[in-house]
Protein backbone atom coordinates (compact mmCIF):
# COMPACT_ATOMS: atom_id res chain seq x y z
CA UNK A 1 0.00 0.00 0.00
CA UNK A 2 0.78 3.56 -1.17
CA UNK A 3 0.73 4.71 2.93
CA UNK A 4 2.73 4.74 5.93
CA UNK A 5 0.39 4.48 9.43
CA UNK A 6 0.54 6.45 12.57
CA UNK A 7 -1.32 5.08 15.55
CA UNK A 8 -2.63 7.65 18.38
CA UNK A 9 -2.00 5.77 21.60
CA UNK A 10 -1.09 8.25 24.11
CA UNK A 11 -4.13 9.87 25.27
CA UNK A 12 -5.99 9.32 28.32
CA UNK A 13 -9.90 9.21 29.75
CA UNK A 14 -11.24 10.35 32.67
CA UNK A 15 -14.45 8.19 31.20
CA UNK A 16 -12.30 4.99 32.11
CA UNK A 17 -12.15 5.69 36.29
CA UNK A 18 -9.83 3.61 37.75
CA UNK A 19 -9.06 1.83 34.66
CA UNK A 20 -6.93 3.87 32.98
CA UNK A 21 -4.57 4.46 36.36
CA UNK A 22 -2.53 1.51 35.73
CA UNK A 23 -2.17 1.22 31.77
CA UNK A 24 -3.08 3.49 28.43
CA UNK A 25 -6.51 3.38 26.85
CA UNK A 26 -4.76 1.46 23.83
CA UNK A 27 -4.09 -1.31 26.39
CA UNK A 28 -7.20 -2.21 27.67
CA UNK A 29 -7.54 -5.99 27.33
CA UNK A 30 -10.33 -7.38 25.06
CA UNK A 31 -12.08 -10.56 24.43
CA UNK A 32 -9.86 -12.26 26.70
CA UNK A 33 -6.49 -12.33 24.73
CA UNK A 34 -6.19 -9.31 23.17
CA UNK A 35 -5.34 -5.72 23.67
CA UNK A 36 -7.28 -2.70 22.19
CA UNK A 37 -4.11 -1.41 19.82
CA UNK A 38 -4.06 -4.83 18.42
CA UNK A 39 -7.19 -3.99 16.13
CA UNK A 40 -5.88 -1.28 14.23
CA UNK A 41 -2.37 -2.97 14.05
CA UNK A 42 -4.07 -6.05 12.86
CA UNK A 43 -5.78 -3.58 10.36
CA UNK A 44 -2.16 -1.75 9.24
CA UNK A 45 -0.78 -5.10 8.76
CA UNK A 46 -3.58 -6.95 6.93
CA UNK A 47 -4.00 -3.64 4.50
CA UNK A 48 0.12 -3.97 4.10
CA UNK A 49 1.25 -0.68 5.45
CA UNK A 50 4.56 -1.44 5.98
CA UNK A 51 5.56 1.28 8.03
CA UNK A 52 3.61 2.17 11.02
CA UNK A 53 4.57 4.71 14.28
CA UNK A 54 2.19 4.26 17.44
CA UNK A 55 2.52 7.30 19.63
CA UNK A 56 1.95 6.45 23.06
CA UNK A 57 2.57 8.57 26.32
CA UNK A 58 0.26 8.41 29.27
CA UNK A 59 1.05 5.32 31.73
CA UNK A 60 2.47 3.38 28.26
CA UNK A 61 4.62 1.07 30.54
CA UNK A 62 2.30 -1.85 29.76
CA UNK A 63 1.93 -0.58 26.65
CA UNK A 64 5.16 -0.68 25.31
CA UNK A 65 5.97 -3.96 26.58
CA UNK A 66 3.27 -5.57 24.31
CA UNK A 67 4.82 -3.84 21.13
CA UNK A 68 7.83 -4.99 22.46
CA UNK A 69 8.27 -7.31 19.43
CA UNK A 70 6.85 -6.39 15.98
CA UNK A 71 6.51 -9.89 14.83
CA UNK A 72 3.37 -10.62 16.11
CA UNK A 73 1.72 -8.42 13.77
CA UNK A 74 4.08 -9.18 10.68
CA UNK A 75 5.99 -5.99 10.80
CA UNK A 76 9.67 -7.66 10.97
CA UNK A 77 10.73 -6.58 7.96
CA UNK A 78 13.51 -5.47 6.47
CA UNK A 79 11.80 -2.77 4.54
CA UNK A 80 9.18 -0.95 6.94
CA UNK A 81 8.89 -1.76 10.49
CA UNK A 82 7.07 -0.74 13.72
CA UNK A 83 8.32 2.58 15.25
CA UNK A 84 7.41 3.66 18.72
CA UNK A 85 7.37 7.10 19.92
CA UNK A 86 7.40 8.67 23.15
CA UNK A 87 7.87 12.38 24.39
CA UNK A 88 11.71 12.75 24.22
CA UNK A 89 13.42 16.13 26.09
CA UNK A 90 15.93 17.62 23.47
CA UNK A 91 17.65 21.02 23.58
CA UNK A 92 14.49 22.82 21.40
CA UNK A 93 11.79 21.21 23.28
CA UNK A 94 10.90 20.66 26.73
CA UNK A 95 7.40 19.53 26.23
CA UNK A 96 5.20 16.17 26.69
CA UNK A 97 2.53 16.26 23.78
CA UNK A 98 -0.15 18.50 24.09
CA UNK A 99 -2.59 17.42 21.69
CA UNK A 100 -2.64 14.74 18.80
CA UNK A 101 -1.01 17.59 16.52
CA UNK A 102 1.79 17.86 18.89
CA UNK A 103 2.51 14.08 18.92
CA UNK A 104 2.81 14.46 14.97
CA UNK A 105 4.84 17.54 14.75
CA UNK A 106 7.49 16.63 17.87
CA UNK A 107 7.80 13.07 15.49
CA UNK A 108 8.04 15.13 11.95
CA UNK A 109 11.05 13.60 10.81
CA UNK A 110 9.39 10.33 11.22
CA UNK A 111 7.15 12.27 8.54
CA UNK A 112 9.67 13.08 6.54
CA UNK A 113 12.26 10.52 6.20
CA UNK A 114 9.15 8.46 4.51
CA UNK A 115 8.95 8.26 0.95
CA UNK A 116 5.16 6.84 0.73
CA UNK A 117 2.50 9.87 -0.93
CA UNK A 118 -0.21 8.99 1.70
CA UNK A 119 -0.72 8.42 5.43
CA UNK A 120 -3.28 6.59 7.00
CA UNK A 121 -4.01 8.19 10.98
CA UNK A 122 -5.69 6.10 13.57
CA UNK A 123 -6.82 6.01 17.25
CA UNK A 124 -5.58 2.77 19.54
CA UNK A 125 -8.92 2.63 21.33
CA UNK A 126 -11.17 1.36 17.98
CA UNK A 127 -12.67 -2.36 17.71
CA UNK A 128 -12.87 -2.79 14.21
CA UNK A 129 -11.89 -4.60 10.96
CA UNK A 130 -11.25 -2.31 7.82
CA UNK A 131 -9.06 -2.48 4.71
CA UNK A 132 -7.69 1.11 4.49
CA UNK A 133 -6.61 0.06 0.79
CA UNK A 134 -10.57 1.05 0.06
CA UNK A 135 -10.49 4.11 2.00
CA UNK A 136 -7.49 5.41 -0.01
CA UNK A 137 -9.22 4.64 -3.61
CA UNK A 138 -12.17 6.29 -2.15
CA UNK A 139 -10.07 9.66 -1.32
CA UNK A 140 -8.44 9.18 -4.39
CA UNK A 141 -11.31 9.13 -6.55
CA UNK A 142 -12.77 12.41 -4.53
CA UNK A 143 -9.75 14.08 -4.88
CA UNK A 144 -9.94 15.00 -1.46
CA UNK A 145 -7.49 16.94 0.71
CA UNK A 146 -8.65 14.96 4.09
CA UNK A 147 -10.86 11.50 4.40
CA UNK A 148 -12.39 11.22 7.56
CA UNK A 149 -13.99 7.78 8.38
CA UNK A 150 -17.58 7.89 9.54
CA UNK A 151 -20.43 5.23 11.37
CA UNK A 152 -23.73 6.20 12.04
CA UNK A 153 -24.15 5.13 15.86
CA UNK A 154 -27.68 3.95 17.11
CA UNK A 155 -29.88 6.30 19.34
CA UNK A 156 -28.41 4.71 22.29
CA UNK A 157 -25.22 5.99 22.18
CA UNK A 158 -23.66 9.31 23.67
CA UNK A 159 -23.13 10.80 20.91
CA UNK A 160 -21.53 13.84 23.07
CA UNK A 161 -18.38 11.24 23.22
CA UNK A 162 -17.55 11.99 19.30
CA UNK A 163 -17.40 13.96 17.13
CA UNK A 164 -20.64 14.83 15.44
CA UNK A 165 -20.18 15.35 11.37
CA UNK A 166 -22.83 16.31 8.65
CA UNK A 167 -22.23 15.82 5.13
CA UNK A 168 -23.74 16.96 1.77
CA UNK A 169 -25.22 14.66 -1.14
CA UNK A 170 -21.28 14.55 -2.56
CA UNK A 171 -20.37 13.09 1.44
CA UNK A 172 -18.11 16.51 1.77
CA UNK A 173 -18.26 17.10 5.48
CA UNK A 174 -19.72 20.74 5.84
CA UNK A 175 -20.19 20.41 9.77
CA UNK A 176 -17.70 19.21 12.27
CA UNK A 177 -18.81 19.42 16.20
CA UNK A 178 -16.71 17.89 19.07
CA UNK A 179 -17.69 16.66 21.51
CA UNK A 180 -20.93 18.44 21.41
CA UNK A 181 -23.78 18.54 24.25
CA UNK A 182 -26.92 18.18 21.43
CA UNK A 183 -25.92 16.32 18.77
CA UNK A 184 -27.35 17.72 15.16
CA UNK A 185 -26.69 14.29 13.67
CA UNK A 186 -25.87 10.23 14.64
CA UNK A 187 -22.77 10.33 11.98
CA UNK A 188 -20.01 10.30 13.77
CA UNK A 189 -16.39 10.58 13.19
CA UNK A 190 -14.07 7.07 14.37
CA UNK A 191 -11.25 8.80 14.28
CA UNK A 192 -9.32 7.10 11.57
CA UNK A 193 -7.87 9.65 8.72
CA UNK A 194 -6.01 9.49 5.34
CA UNK A 195 -4.16 12.37 4.02
CA UNK A 196 -1.56 12.65 1.83
CA UNK A 197 2.17 13.01 3.26
CA UNK A 198 3.31 16.58 2.65
CA UNK A 199 -0.23 17.96 3.02
CA UNK A 200 -0.07 16.57 6.33
CA UNK A 201 3.61 18.55 7.01
CA UNK A 202 1.92 20.97 5.59
CA UNK A 203 -0.64 21.33 8.06
CA UNK A 204 0.86 20.21 11.39
CA UNK A 205 3.79 22.95 10.78
CA UNK A 206 1.17 25.59 10.29
CA UNK A 207 -0.71 24.56 13.31
CA UNK A 208 2.27 24.45 15.60
CA UNK A 209 3.59 27.78 14.14
CA UNK A 210 0.16 29.26 15.56
CA UNK A 211 0.03 27.13 18.40
CA UNK A 212 -2.20 25.04 17.74
CA UNK A 213 -2.27 21.48 19.24
CA UNK A 214 -5.10 19.29 18.42
CA UNK A 215 -5.53 17.13 15.10
CA UNK A 216 -9.40 17.51 15.04
CA UNK A 217 -10.10 21.06 16.31
CA UNK A 218 -7.31 23.11 15.32
CA UNK A 219 -6.68 20.87 11.52
CA UNK A 220 -10.16 19.49 10.79
CA UNK A 221 -12.90 21.72 12.17
CA UNK A 222 -10.60 24.96 11.43
CA UNK A 223 -10.22 23.68 7.73
CA UNK A 224 -13.16 22.11 6.99
CA UNK A 225 -14.42 24.93 4.80
CA UNK A 226 -11.28 25.72 3.45
CA UNK A 227 -10.05 22.22 2.53
CA UNK A 228 -11.88 19.22 0.95
CA UNK A 229 -12.90 17.10 3.78
CA UNK A 230 -14.90 14.03 2.71
CA UNK A 231 -16.65 11.33 4.43
CA UNK A 232 -15.91 7.46 4.47
CA UNK A 233 -18.70 6.21 5.63
CA UNK A 234 -18.70 2.14 7.00
CA UNK A 235 -21.36 -0.48 8.25
CA UNK A 236 -19.67 -2.89 9.51
CA UNK A 237 -18.84 -3.68 13.21
CA UNK A 238 -17.15 -0.36 15.22
CA UNK A 239 -16.60 0.56 18.69
CA UNK A 240 -14.67 3.08 20.98
CA UNK A 241 -13.29 1.24 24.30
CA UNK A 242 -12.90 5.21 26.02
CA UNK A 243 -15.53 5.19 28.55
CA UNK A 244 -16.30 1.87 31.42
CA UNK A 245 -19.52 1.10 29.67
CA UNK A 246 -18.67 1.42 26.15
CA UNK A 247 -15.70 -1.06 27.51
CA UNK A 248 -18.10 -3.55 29.29
CA UNK A 249 -20.34 -3.38 26.19
CA UNK A 250 -17.33 -4.40 23.45
CA UNK A 251 -16.43 -6.89 25.48
CA UNK A 252 -19.77 -8.26 26.33
CA UNK A 253 -20.42 -8.46 22.45
CA UNK A 254 -17.62 -10.94 21.92
CA UNK A 255 -20.17 -13.12 23.95
CA UNK A 256 -22.54 -12.85 20.71
CA UNK A 257 -21.35 -15.50 18.05
CA UNK A 258 -22.10 -13.80 15.31
CA UNK A 259 -19.24 -10.91 16.10
CA UNK A 260 -16.86 -13.54 17.26
CA UNK A 261 -17.24 -15.15 13.58
CA UNK A 262 -16.73 -12.07 12.48
CA UNK A 263 -13.56 -11.44 14.32
CA UNK A 264 -11.65 -14.60 14.75
CA UNK A 265 -13.14 -16.43 11.73
CA UNK A 266 -13.80 -14.48 8.55
CA UNK A 267 -10.58 -13.68 7.09
CA UNK A 268 -8.51 -11.16 7.56
CA UNK A 269 -7.54 -12.31 11.36
CA UNK A 270 -6.47 -9.93 13.80
CA UNK A 271 -3.55 -10.79 15.61
CA UNK A 272 -1.48 -10.05 19.09
CA UNK A 273 1.07 -10.76 21.12
CA UNK A 274 1.14 -14.67 22.28
CA UNK A 275 1.82 -15.54 25.95
CA UNK A 276 3.22 -19.14 26.75
CA UNK A 277 0.53 -20.18 28.83
CA UNK A 278 -1.21 -23.42 29.25
CA UNK A 279 -5.15 -24.14 28.23
CA UNK A 280 -7.89 -23.25 30.36
CA UNK A 281 -8.41 -25.83 33.03
CA UNK A 282 -12.09 -27.08 34.47
CA UNK A 283 -11.90 -28.77 37.52
CA UNK A 284 -15.18 -31.09 38.83
CA UNK A 285 -17.50 -28.72 39.97
CA UNK A 286 -16.95 -26.16 36.92
CA UNK A 287 -20.01 -24.57 35.34
CA UNK A 288 -19.02 -22.38 32.53
CA UNK A 289 -21.74 -21.05 30.40
CA UNK A 290 -22.01 -18.29 27.05
CA UNK A 291 -18.19 -17.03 28.33
CA UNK A 292 -14.80 -16.40 26.95
CA UNK A 293 -12.53 -17.99 29.25
CA UNK A 294 -8.16 -17.43 28.03
CA UNK A 295 -5.67 -19.26 28.23
CA UNK A 296 -3.85 -20.13 31.71
CA UNK A 297 -7.40 -19.56 34.02
CA UNK A 298 -8.40 -22.32 36.45
CA UNK A 299 -12.00 -22.72 37.15
CA UNK A 300 -13.62 -24.76 40.19
CA UNK A 301 -17.01 -22.53 40.26
CA UNK A 302 -19.94 -20.97 38.06
CA UNK A 303 -19.24 -18.62 35.01
CA UNK A 304 -22.28 -17.23 33.36
CA UNK A 305 -22.11 -14.24 29.99
CA UNK A 306 -18.39 -13.46 31.45
CA UNK A 307 -15.07 -12.45 29.41
CA UNK A 308 -12.67 -13.91 32.20
CA UNK A 309 -8.87 -12.63 30.78
CA UNK A 310 -5.72 -14.74 31.20
CA UNK A 311 -4.74 -16.38 34.11
CA UNK A 312 -7.41 -16.18 36.35
CA UNK A 313 -7.91 -18.27 39.85
CA UNK A 314 -11.85 -19.12 40.22
CA UNK A 315 -12.24 -20.61 43.67
CA UNK A 316 -15.01 -23.13 44.70
CA UNK A 317 -18.63 -22.68 45.06
CA UNK A 318 -17.99 -19.05 43.37
CA UNK A 319 -20.38 -17.28 40.70
CA UNK A 320 -19.59 -14.63 38.06
CA UNK A 321 -22.17 -13.58 35.95
CA UNK A 322 -22.25 -10.72 33.49
CA UNK A 323 -18.62 -9.49 34.62
CA UNK A 324 -15.17 -9.29 33.05
CA UNK A 325 -12.15 -10.65 35.30
CA UNK A 326 -8.54 -8.75 34.14
CA UNK A 327 -5.63 -10.92 33.86
CA UNK A 328 -4.06 -12.63 36.91
CA UNK A 329 -7.05 -12.73 38.99
CA UNK A 330 -6.91 -14.70 41.99
CA UNK A 331 -10.96 -15.01 43.64
CA UNK A 332 -11.20 -16.79 46.81
CA UNK A 333 -14.21 -19.52 47.27
CA UNK A 334 -17.45 -18.39 47.85
CA UNK A 335 -17.34 -15.62 46.54
CA UNK A 336 -20.18 -14.02 43.96
CA UNK A 337 -19.60 -11.05 41.33
CA UNK A 338 -22.04 -9.54 39.44
CA UNK A 339 -22.18 -6.85 36.54
CA UNK A 340 -18.61 -6.21 37.66
CA UNK A 341 -15.39 -5.21 35.94
CA UNK A 342 -12.37 -6.44 38.39
CA UNK A 343 -9.29 -5.10 37.87
CA UNK A 344 -6.03 -6.92 37.17
CA UNK A 345 -3.29 -8.62 39.54
CA UNK A 346 -5.95 -8.31 42.41
CA UNK A 347 -7.15 -10.90 44.91
CA UNK A 348 -11.00 -11.02 45.78
CA UNK A 349 -11.15 -12.69 49.57
CA UNK A 350 -13.05 -15.68 50.06
CA UNK A 351 -16.87 -14.73 50.99
CA UNK A 352 -16.66 -11.69 49.11
CA UNK A 353 -19.91 -10.29 47.30
CA UNK A 354 -19.75 -7.23 44.29
CA UNK A 355 -22.87 -6.57 42.66
CA UNK A 356 -23.04 -3.33 40.04
CA UNK A 357 -26.00 -1.65 41.21
CA UNK A 358 -28.86 -0.12 39.30
CA UNK A 359 -27.22 -1.59 36.00
CA UNK A 360 -24.78 0.72 36.41
CA UNK A 361 -21.17 -1.62 35.87
CA UNK A 362 -18.79 -1.58 39.16
CA UNK A 363 -15.14 -2.07 39.30
CA UNK A 364 -13.55 -3.72 41.83
CA UNK A 365 -10.12 -3.35 42.67
CA UNK A 366 -8.14 -5.16 45.91
CA UNK A 367 -4.33 -5.21 46.90
CA UNK A 368 -2.84 -8.50 45.70
CA UNK A 369 -2.25 -10.11 49.18
CA UNK A 370 -2.04 -13.83 48.28
CA UNK A 371 1.10 -14.04 49.59
CA UNK A 372 1.43 -12.77 52.87
CA UNK A 373 1.74 -14.57 55.95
Amino acid sequence: MRAIGIILAGGNSNRMRELSNKRAIAAMPLAGSYRSIDFSLSNMSNSNVQKVAVFTQYNSRSLNLHLSSSKWWDFGRKQGGLYLFTPTITADNGFWYRGTADSIYQNIGFLRDSHEPYVVIASGDGVYKMDYNKVLEYHIEKKADITVVTKRLGPEEDLGRFGVVGTDANNRIVSFDEKPLVAKSNLISTGIYVIRRRHLIELIEQAEAEERFDFVNDIIVRQKDVKKIYSYEINEYWSNIASVESYYKTNMDFLKKDIRDYFFKQYPDVYTKVDDNPPAKYNPGANVRNSLVASGCIVNGTVENSVVFKKVYIGNNCTIKNSIILNDVHIGDNTYIENCIVESRGTIRANSTYVGDDGKVKIVIEKSDRYSV
